[in-house]
């Protein structure tokens, strides 16, 4: 099974993510700030990670850095989430690692299609 770590201050957006990959086949890791998104990582390498835009305390754009600077062996597939479609912000997040972006709020929907056309798809 694959392995998701979603990390966002929202307890309801976890919440929603982690029911709709869930039921795509996602075993689901949470959580709420940057600095315990990045220890989860570090220990479980997962598959996918889902990020906040706004994630506490090291900020979306330095956990993206620091991920893929740490990351040896597979690269987790990183879906940046924003609620401002600021093609600035978003380009950087890119640029940083991130492999896709997707608007807040999601549907089911738009969250299935970006990670079933990933490589990932579960």
């Amino acid at each position: 099974m694959k392995r998701c770590l979603i990390v966002d201050d929202s307890d309801v957006v976890r919440k929603v993510a982690s029911v709709i990959l869930s039921a795509i086949g996602y075993e689901i890791l949470e959580a709420s700030s940057g600095r315990d998104g990045l220890e989860l990582a570090k220990l479980t390498t997962p598959d996918a990670i889902l990020l906040d835009w706004q994630v506490p305390d090291i900020g979306a754009h330095d956990f993206i850095t620091k991920l893929r600077a740490h990351t040896t062996g597979p690269r987790p597939y990183l879906v940046y989430l924003t609620t401002e479609y600021d093609h600035y912000d978003i380009r950087r997040a890119l640029a940083a690692g991130a492999d896709a972006s997707l608007m807040k709020p999601f549907d089911r929907a738009s969250l299935e299609d970006k990670f079933r056309i990933s490589r990932i798809a579960a």
